[in-house]
């Protein structure tokens, strides 16, 4: 793996050299896009609006419009607006995880120490272990500031990017049902049915199951086969309420495990 960042994390007064590696990568299928006449493939070039010729990677800067001007930035420049945060990994305080909700979670990255630094990094991975807590702090990352968790998981420090509050939209013009009248066995046979479907939860048996089916599909066109279209069905439940509705979802569960 190659290092996408290099720093330090800032615990207190002691600095852990650390780099950054991602700790994801995608099981999507690599699908290029194709010109539909003659199946070539399709090329993105970076242009000139003025001139409309390719602009080569090294001649790319980035600029702020500013009152109609373009303000350019270099890498020096963003470096000088906050040095500190663009080498450190600051944490500003330790919460409990259960306090930070999923939906302000992003990205996942492995921190790994430097020579220096791996007693300090050893220490606070097992200081966190410890405590149940975890790091929140910030950091810029590629220009921008970030808002992170660290967490052990196993050996390695984890950092999680996270959202900061602005940027989570509010679901106020969502047309969501606010109080609602729930009977009570309506609600006895739902604890029920989340009861048989509760288990251990093991991420390993859950599989990207639709791009093996895409793989399946491309092999067959590959050879030459038409694969067969399935016919979505549609049930509709003849049931004509909820309760009634809840019980046949239990019934079908009791039904597979007999």
């Amino acid at each position: 793996m190659r290092a996408i960042w290099t720093g330090a994390i800032g615990f207190g007064l002691v600095n852990i050299p650390v780099r950054l590696f991602s700790a994801t990568e995608s099981s999507d299928l690599d699908l290029d896009m194709l010109d539909k006449k003659d199946h070539s493939k399709i090329r993105f070039k970076r242009v000139n609006e003025e001139t409309g010729k390719e602009v080569a990677w090294e001649n790319i800067v980035k600029g702020y419009d500013y009152n109609g001007k373009y303000v350019v930035l270099t890498d020096e420049d963003f470096e000088k607006a906050s040095p500190e945060k663009s080498k450190i990994i600051e944490i500003g305080e330790f919460v409990d995880e259960h306090q930070i909700e999923s939906i302000f979670f992003e990205t996942p990255y492995y921190l790994e120490p430097q020579k220096a630094g791996e007693k300090a990094y050893a220490l606070l991975r097992e200081a966190l272990k410890k405590s149940g807590k975890v790091g929140v702090g910030n950091f810029i990352m590629r220009s921008k500031e970030s808002l992170c968790v660290l967490k052990p998981i196993g050996n390695v420090i984890v950092l999680n990017k996270i959202r900061f509050a602005q940027e989570i939209r509010k679901p106020d013009d969502l047309n969501i049902p606010g109080k609602v009248t729930i009977k009570p066995n309506e609600m006895q046979m739902a604890i029920a049915l989340i009861g048989q479907l509760t288990g251990k939860f093991d991420i390993s048996s859950y599989k990207d199951s639709y791009s093996a089916a895409l793989l399946k599909l491309i092999h067959a066109k590959a050879k030459g086969k038409k694969p067969a279209t399935p016919q979505l069905r549609v049930v509709h439940s003849k049931a004509k309420d909820l309760m009634s509705q809840l019980k046949a979802s239990l019934d079908v569960k009791k039904r597979k495990a007999s």
